[in-house]
Formats: structure tokens, sequence, C-alpha cells
């Protein structure tokens, strides 16, 4: 079957219909998402039910939107507060961590005939590209597989994965798009021109970023539009300007949607819970799309041509060259061996890789295909034997706490522009000590109880409220915000 305008819309429709459904399936049984959105787009592909879809370049420009505003509303989730303990280990992981991975992988790669008897006969530049590729890693189905369990992380793993997820995407692109160039121009390997584009890149990206994430939060505050559904239209409009427009002064489009969304997302904000729940759900369609997209792309049938090559490879990363770049970058930190060897466990590859690895296909370069088969498969590989034992490696290693609570108990949020904080307070014994009515308590000058919380029951107090030992108070505060 061929995708035409008549049936575009109904086919479309079923696939996102038919991963929803199966991703409830998959967080019961602790199965990646990303693993199960794969296998949608594989089932119905060209190898499955007949859909024909061949279009590498249809597939990395849905890749490129999806990516940047996934990137976007993940830094909007990046907490200053949560990953300043861990910013520098978090930016030495994602930058100096996926160039070792790569080395040490493209160096097995290239090696890898002459040691063994599979038969790759890649030079090195191709196998320092496939490294490339493969080299991020994509820890959403890590959080996705953790939050369904209610499971948290001691030693601030959790922010440190979102920083280290959020920003080593930027340094495998920049590696992947410098090593296709020098490839199509037929150039010596030169790492000086490789570290000058790197470190160019990934400036301008991170400046642009900052600056357009400024710009948002500016417009936003002040734009006073007449509709308040058209805040999150105007900041989806805005993640493509900075990403397109960075890329046209040569920079890293997916760092400064990245940074802008940090900027973002630790500032007061005008409209932040419906901005929040637009993204959030505009963040999953793009992910199913991407990987139902990218999972019709692939046939299977070719990648048994490079099993082997593909397994050998996955496993290497998983038990050398991704252990090895955590213990390297974290030498010089006092991180608990438990977990390092936690963190060099969930190196997970995702959608990203198989987007990058469009890149060769599409500039022409011999072998490509093989390259694009081979991280299809180590990225189905660690989905499938890291991504289901997460959890009980988290336990095995003792590291399992826990979900950190989000919100309260009362379902109530404040919009940013009240400069107010909402705080919980179970009541104790000692907290009764002075009395047990409302008036009697003392409270920080400013502070409200707005509501109490008995049992199932909600409470709109006065100062005549008796209270009991087990009332939940939700009170309110004013705060300055930065």
């Amino acid at each position: 079957m061929t995708f035409t305008p008549e049936n575009i819309f109904f086919l479309g429709a079923v696939l996102i219909f038919v991963s929803i459904i199966i991703s409830k399936w998959g967080y019961r049984f602790g199965v990646p998402t990303l693993l199960l959105f794969l296998f949608t787009g594989m089932l119905f592909g060209s190898d499955g039910l007949g859909l024909e879809f061949h279009s590498h370049e249809d597939a990395q420009l849905i890749g490129m939107l999806s990516l940047s505003v996934i990137l976007f509303s993940g830094g909007m989730d990046t907490k200053r507060r949560d990953i300043e303990p861990v910013v520098t280990q978090g930016l030495v992981l994602s930058t100096l961590g996926v160039l070792i991975t790569t080395v040490i992988t493209g160096l097995l790669i290239f090696y890898l005939s002459e040691w063994t008897r599979l038969d790759i006969g890649l030079s090195l530049p191709l196998s320092m590209l496939l490294a490339a590729t493969v080299s991020s890693t994509d820890s959403a189905s890590v959080f996705n597989l953790l939050r369904s369990q209610h499971i948290g992380l001691k030693h601030n793993l959790r922010p440190l994965l979102e920083l280290e997820s959020g920003s080593n995407d930027p340094m495998a692109y920049v590696l992947t798009v410098a090593l296709v160039d020098m490839i199509v121009q037929a150039g010596e390997f030169s790492g000086m021109e490789l570290a000058t584009k790197i470190v160019g890149q990934l400036a301008v990206g991170g400046l642009l970023g900052y600056l357009g994430g400024r710009a948002l939060v500016w417009i936003v505050n002040r734009i006073n539009l007449p509709n308040p559904s058209l805040y999150p239209v105007l900041m989806l409009c805005s993640i493509l300007i900075i990403f397109t427009f960075t890329d046209m002064f040569q920079g890293n489009g997916y760092l400064a949607v990245y940074v802008a969304g940090v900027v973002a997302g630790n500032s007061r904000l005008s409209y932040r819970r419906e901005t929040n729940t637009f993204m959030q759900g505009i963040t999953w369609l793009l992910q199913i799309l991407m990987f139902l997209t990218l999972g019709l792309l692939v046939n299977p049938g070719e990648m048994i041509h490079v099993l082997l090559v593909a397994v050998a490879i996955g496993l290497f990363m998983m038990f050398v060259a991704r252990p090895v770049s955590v213990f390297l970058c974290l030498q010089p930190f006092r991180v608990p061996m438990r977990a390092k060897f936690f963190l060099s466990w969930v190196g997970l590859r995702g959608a990203v890789p198989i987007i990058f690895a469009t890149y060769p296909v599409i500039a022409g370069i011999e072998d490509a295909d093989f390259l694009f088969n081979v991280v299809f498969v180590i990225t189905l590989l660690s989905l499938s034997l890291q991504g289901t034992t997460i959890t009980a490696a988290a336990h095995w290693l003792g590291l399992a706490t826990d979900e950190p609570k989000t919100g309260n108990d009362f379902g109530i949020e404040l919009p940013d522009e009240l400069e107010s904080k909402l705080s919980e307070m179970t009541l104790t014994e000692e907290s009764l000590a002075d009395g047990n009515r409302l008036q009697d308590m003392h409270f920080p000058a400013g502070t409200l109880v707005m509501m109490v919380k008995r049992g199932n029951s909600f409470i709109v107090p006065n100062g005549q409220l008796e209270l009991r030992k087990g009332d939940i108070l939700l009170t309110i505060a004013r705060q300055e915000m930065e």
C-alpha cells in the first residue's frame, strides 16, 4: 500500500491510535514506550502490513521538527535548582563523554574486521561516522519507566540524566554532520578541523539559544494577546524560529532550542500552565509520529544481513564504551561507584541515532544503507536489553527511592504572574501543642491558609476551625521570582 492524499489522514490516525493503546500495555509490563512505537511502525511497514514509506528526506524533516520541540520541552522541565549541583558532571558527560564513546567505538568498528571474522571493511572516517550517530543517549524512555512505576533515584541521578540526555544530542549531531561533510568532500581526516567545527557550532548555538530564550520570555510576558490559547501557539512558532535562525548562522539548532527551553522554564512566564499542558501534548504527538515514521522507514528483512555486526557493536557500547566514558568523565567528581554503574547501564539509544543515520543516506555516502541498518539494530538491542532492566538495576544497586512528589494534594496551581508559592503542611501533635484552632497556629508573616484537607474532604477554613492531627494545610505565601 502507498500513501495517497485520500488515505494518509486515516492511516496516520490509526497508527497513532494503535500506538497509544499499545503504550498503555508497555507501561504495565515495564517495556520502553519508544520500543513499542518503533515496533508498531515496523508492523505496518513494507515488510509487515504493506505501507510503503522509503523517503529518508521526509523522515529527517519529521525528526528535526520533532527533536526541536522535544528538546525545548525538556529544557523547560529542567529546573535550575535541580541541575546546579550536577551541572558540571552533566556537561562533561554530554560533551567529552560523547566524544570518548565515539572514538572508542569507532576504533573498534575499524579494526573489527581484522580481529574477528566479521566482514565490515569500513574506512576510519566511516567507522567514526557510524560511532558518532549512536554516541548520544535517550533518557526519555528511562524517565517514563521510572515514573510509571513511581521510582525515584538517589544521588541526584535524575537531574544528571535529564541534563545529559538534553545536552548530548547537539554534540552527537555536530560530530555526525562534520564527519559527513568531510567524507563527501573526500578530505583527509583532520582532528583540528573537526574540533573547530564542534566548538564553533556549540558556541553559536548556546549564545543564540540564550538570547532567543530571553527574547521569547520578554515577548510572552508583554504581548498581551486577546486569547490565552494563542500563547502556546506563539511558543511553538518561536521554537522553530530559534532552531532555523541558529542554523542559518552555522550554529547548533538543537542546542539552541534546549538552552532556550531552560531559560524559559526558569523565568517568570505568563500563562505557564496552559503552555505546559499544550507542550506536553504536542511533545507526545511528535514523539509518536517520529518513532512511527522511523519504524515505517526501515525494512526488517535488510537488518538480517547486519545482525551479527550490529549486535557486536551494540554489546561493546553497552559493556565497554559507555562505562569507560562514564568512569573517565566522572573520575574528578565525588560520585558513588553504584551511581557510576547505573549511569553506565542507562545509556539507552533511541530515535536520535536513527535520525542522524539518515544524513549519510541523503548525502549519498557509500555504504550509508549499511550504516543505517546497523544503527537501527543497535537501537532495538539497547531498548530491548537495557530499557527493560532499568527498574531492576535501580533496585539491585540500591539507588531506587520513592518518586518525588509533584504538585499538591489539592490539584491547585498558580500562574507565575501572582509571584506566590503554594506549600503543604501536615499537622502533627507537636504543631497542635499551642492550640487546635487555626488562629492558634503561628505562621510566618504574609502566609495564608487557603484550604484544609481532612481525609477525602476539603474545608475552606476560618480562624475558628478546629484542626486535627493528620490534617493537610494548603498555604500561600508571596515569593520574589527571578
